[in-house]
């Protein structure tokens, strides 16, 4: 038994990491802390928590040594508290994009800012254990990609390490409100957000620096707000470098996801859910993946969806500290998600 602790953790990320480790055999929540929520019970942020714990919000200042830190802050300001974090706790996991990139320069370029603790950047390992298993098993410092770079990144990679795609990929990427945290503004209010479909990167997304480095292609990504609570679901349009078959590019996904415990290739002919929708994934740890060819072969189709709250972030924290850990992948993370919804 390990004990942890979560920053931030009256936000949505901060209550699917306290709904997943509450629930978590092998760990013990000893602290949550919320600037503004000091006090009171986390069920209070967290209502579908009730009668699951006692546990209060405290201050930063009340945070006790745990074994597991994590940071569920928004981004930007990750990067200036963990300086004064770091010693509470040997494991650090951020769910911030402020430790995704090891490159100052990149992060300044993606994110506005320039990096105030750059000096750690490199000892962050990406939390996608799919790609990054071996060395999350060692890994003290552990940063989560964004969950669209997430669904684009496992759709990608099986294309791509086996050679099959042209580097310049178009990601259209979509998500629901949640996405944009506990406390967006008044854009994200229902009377401007319901019924939309809002389109809020049209090119430049933050995520794009993160598919390069993970996948070794040049990403081009746009992404739209949609009318869902939870979700993403991305669209990579590839060109093939040659001429390719359907059973090829399906050989090439289920070689490259054959054993993985979250990852589904969901590409069929017929059936209501052909293709991954992330509408029976809400909850659940799972990302689908796959694909459709174009009958001529000059274009292929790489697609995903996950929880972007769950897979996209608090499950892929968990996930990672079970590798971490040494621990079976699924520990705390069994929920199948459900249907119909």
């Amino acid at each position: 038994m390990i004990t942890a602790s979560i920053v931030g953790a009256s936000g949505y990320l901060g209550g699917e990491l306290l709904r997943l480790l509450l629930g978590h055999p092998e760990v013990e929540v000893a602290a949550a802390v919320s600037t503004r929520m000091p006090g009171r019970r986390v069920d209070t942020a967290h209502p579908n928590l009730r009668e699951c714990t006692d546990l209060r919000f405290c201050r930063e200042d009340q945070l006790p040594d745990t074994d597991v830190l994590l940071l569920a802050a928004p981004h930007r300001e990750t990067m200036r508290i963990l300086p004064r974090l770091a010693a509470r706790a040997k494991t650090v996991i951020d769910l911030s994009g402020d430790f995704r990139l090891t490159d100052p320069a990149r992060y300044e370029q993606f994110y506005g800012v320039p990096h105030e603790a750059p000096e750690l950047l490199g000892e962050f390992v990406p939390g996608c254990p799919e790609l990054y298993r071996d060395r999350l098993r060692t890994a003290d410092r552990i940063a989560v990609p964004g969950c669209m770079a997430t669904a684009a990144i496992l759709a990608l990679a099986p294309l791509a390490e086996a050679g099959l795609i042209a580097p310049d990929v178009e990601v259209d990427a979509r998500t629901g409100s949640s996405g944009s945290g506990a406390t967006a503004g008044p854009q994200n209010l229902h009377s401007e957000r319901s019924g939309a479909l809002r389109i809020f990167s049209t090119g430049g997304h933050r995520h794009e620096a993160e598919i390069a480095a993970a996948c070794g292609v040049r990403p081009r990504m746009t992404a739209t707000g949609v009318e869902a609570v939870r979700g993403v679901q991305v669209v990579c349009r590839t060109t093939p470098v040659r001429e390719i078959t359907e059973p090829e590019v399906r050989a090439a996904y289920r070689r490259r996801y054959a054993g993985e415990p979250f990852v589904r290739v969901v590409a069929h002919r017929r059936g209501t859910y052909r293709l991954p929708e992330p509408k029976i994934l809400l909850g659940a740890n799972y990302c689908d993946v796959g694909f459709a060819l174009d009958p001529g072969g000059g274009r292929l189709l790489a697609i995903a969806a996950l929880d972007n709250l769950v897979k996209g972030g608090a499950g892929a924290a968990v996930q990672s500290l079970n590798v971490r850990m040494g621990w079976p992948e699924r520990l705390g993370l069994e929920f199948t998600g459900i249907h119909p919804v």
